[in-house]
């Protein structure tokens, strides 16, 4: 077999490139996944009632889909009132799916300044994006009126289980 131009000019031992394609696409699927279903969420979740205007500062007022239940816990701060800057997570159950998925929207004066989305369950890829740090680049301070929304996907199907809607201080 005749070597290749690139084998003479490189000489030997020469290593074909290797493809990155796959792994490539997976991160692009990946970080299209994180930054697109929030907004998705965001435009769509929103009507169905949830994040309410003012009022307390722990996690109730919940309404309920077709099944489950979302409680909030407060990670890192010294009370149960979640505050800018802190971790959060959720207590999530459901019999509805086997994959449930919390996606949270935070609202200042009715400006969208933080987004997740991530899943409760055993094989979720990114375990570590269960807990969500209250902070963003939009969001450098201040209170906030949040919303979970707790999820079921079948196919391009989003249902929503329960709303839970909770204030943030500042």
């Amino acid at each position: 077999m005749a070597k290749s131009y690139d084998e003479y000019r490189l000489g030997e031992p020469y290593e074909r490139p290797r493809r990155k394609g796959l792994k490539t696409l997976a991160i692009v699927a990946a970080l299209m996944a994180i930054t697109i279903l929030p907004a998705m969420a965001a435009k769509g979740g929103g009507a169905r009632g949830g994040g309410g205007g003012g009022g307390g500062g722990k996690g109730n007022g919940g309404t309920t889909g077709s099944g489950g239940t979302l409680t909030l816990r407060v990670v890192s701060g010294p009370d149960s009132t979640p505050n800018w800057g802190e971790d959060i997570t959720f207590d999530v159950s459901t019999n509805a799916t086997t994959e449930p998925h919390v996606n949270v929207t935070c609202k200042q004066s009715g400006t969208v300044v933080y987004g997740a989305t991530t899943g409760y369950y055993a094989s979720y890829p990114w375990p570590w994006t269960q807990v969500m740090n209250l902070a963003s680049q939009s969001w450098t301070g201040g209170a906030a009126d949040c919303s979970a929304v707790l999820q079921a996907y079948s196919g391009t199907s989003v249902t929503t289980l329960y709303t839970l809607g909770f204030h943030v201080d500042a």
